[in-house]
């Protein structure tokens, strides 16, 4: 996107005033959506954004300036802008960069999803929409998105890093509501991964249509959720976002530094059941949150954050990890160029066991199962959290009987860790999805095997 004699430049102005520490990130992003609704094409839409963030460090103070203006005018503009913001010493230094290309391997792309006419990916939803409705007179309402997303960055800085990377991300979700006698009911499912279009070759888009129908039609002759303390094994996939949740984020070393993290001070200690070993992997193959360089031009990487309970490590971006005197973990992600990094996680889960999900079912005898989770709220600093559960059904007498309607999980993350009594052999990615923090968002992914938790509060309506 830009020569290095102009990033040169552009990083000698930034660190004129006497900054230690310049940075340019550069971005440019294709987007493509379909969104099908009530069997009518409601939205159809492509669309094209550039520019690029200018950071300039000095001391413990941050300037930061971004620009549509990729031309060398606009780029030195933002510099001087970001420079001017940072509190600089005044020394007039003059700070050469020799920057040193790098070139990490980005994901691989068999079909670009540009290449793609805009009627096959409207096909997609019709078809979709049309197995759905089959499925049952009970679905009322069907509604089908697509989208993909090319984006290619570029990281440039005053320490000589200079790389890139060619991200491509397609997704396809669907989404049924069903009426009865128990009112509306919904069931989704949804698909992303950081490959092209031959997405479509490893996923059949009618069979995710019919689990969702299905979701939907079974939750009509659901029974409210119980009330109380209960035992609860967790399925496969979607409940890595109680970890990601309930777990992750106070596991990131912003929030450790602010004091704001249930697992500060605590590195060395045993946080969770020697069963428990989380990781956050940037450098998972097609998965949702995978790169091969973060938004400061770390390449990424597989950490260990919790290691047979024993806490090991935090997940860090490149400036606080070099307060701290060490690498940083590739953690470090951005939402767009008008936005500065931040400590991310990307692919984070719990890492398979030995036992077998059966025998884990059948370790309760009153219980709840958990096939899905949804979305929640949690306090990192406390750990406390609530969960929806989209997806649940009793267990009783170690066998997975009636179907839930929607309750909600209630627990303390810590805690949670503590009490995993058991841990699956069935490991399993979930859905893809997008983590938000102070505002900005960016994709993620995140797994589980079956798992049981000795208790958690379950916030139903039966009496």
């Amino acid at each position: 996107m830009l020569s290095e004699d102009t990033l040169n430049q552009v990083l000698t102005t930034a660190l004129g005033g006497g900054a230690e520490f310049a940075e340019v990130f550069a971005e440019d992003v294709e987007r493509g959506s379909v969104h099908l609704d009530d069997g009518r094409i409601e939205s159809l839409a492509s669309g094209r954004d550039r520019g690029a963030g200018i950071r300039v460090v000095s001391g413990q103070s941050t300037g930061f300036a971004h620009t549509a203006d990729l031309t060398e005018r606009g780029l030195l503009a933002a510099a001087r802008a970001a420079a001017d913001a940072a509190r600089r010493s005044g020394s007039g230094e003059v700070r050469t960069v020799d920057l040193q290309r790098s070139t990490p391997t980005p994901g691989a792309v068999a079909v670009p999803p540009g290449d793609i006419d805009k009627a096959t990916k409207v096909g997609l939803l019709q078809r979709a929409d049309e197995v759905a409705r089959s499925q049952d007179d009970a679905i009322s309402q069907v509604s089908a998105r697509y989208a993909d997303n090319r984006r290619r960055i570029l990281v440039a800085n005053s320490d000589g890093v200079l790389s890139g990377d060619d991200q491509t991300r397609t997704l396809f979700s669907v989404s049924c509501v069903a009426s009865g006698d128990a009112g509306l009911q919904t069931g989704s499912e949804s698909i992303g991964l950081s490959v092209g279009f031959e997405l479509f070759d490893r996923y059949d888009v009618e069979e995710l249509a019919r689990r969702a129908a299905e979701r939907a039609l079974t939750k009509l002759n659901a029974r409210p959720a119980p009330s109380g303390t209960l035992p609860v094994v967790i399925g496969p996939g979607s409940g890595g976002v109680l970890f990601h949740e309930a777990c992750g984020h106070g596991l990131e070393a912003d929030l450790v530094k602010k004091g704001a993290s249930a697992f500060a001070g605590r590195l060395g200690q045993q946080v969770a059941s020697p069963l428990v070993t989380l990781i956050d992997d940037g450098t998972m193959d097609d998965e949702w949150g995978r790169y091969a360089i973060d938004d400061e031009g770390n390449p990424a990487r597989r950490n260990v954050l919790i290691e047979d309970g024993i806490l090991v490590d935090y997940m860090w971006d490149g400036l606080r990890a070099r307060a701290d005197g060490r690498p940083s973990s590739g953690n470090g992600r951005r939402q767009s160029y008008r936005h500065l990094p931040m400590v991310r996680m990307t692919n984070t889960y719990l890492a398979g066991g030995q036992t077998d999900p059966a025998d884990i079912v059948a370790s309760v005898e009153h219980g709840v199962y958990v096939a899905k989770l949804g979305g929640g709220q949690v306090n990192t600093a406390s750990g406390d959290f609530v969960f929806g559960m989209v997806e649940a059904y009793m267990i009783e007498d170690g066998k997975i009987t009636a179907p839930l309607r929607e309750g909600q999980l209630i627990g303390n993350g810590p805690k949670v860790l503590q009490q995993i009594e058991a841990v699956g052999n069935d490991f399993e990615m979930g859905p893809p999805g997008t983590c938000g923090k102070d505002g900005q968002g960016v994709p993620v992914g995140d797994g589980v095997p079956t798992l049981k938790v000795q208790e958690l509060t379950i916030g139903g309506t039966a009496a």
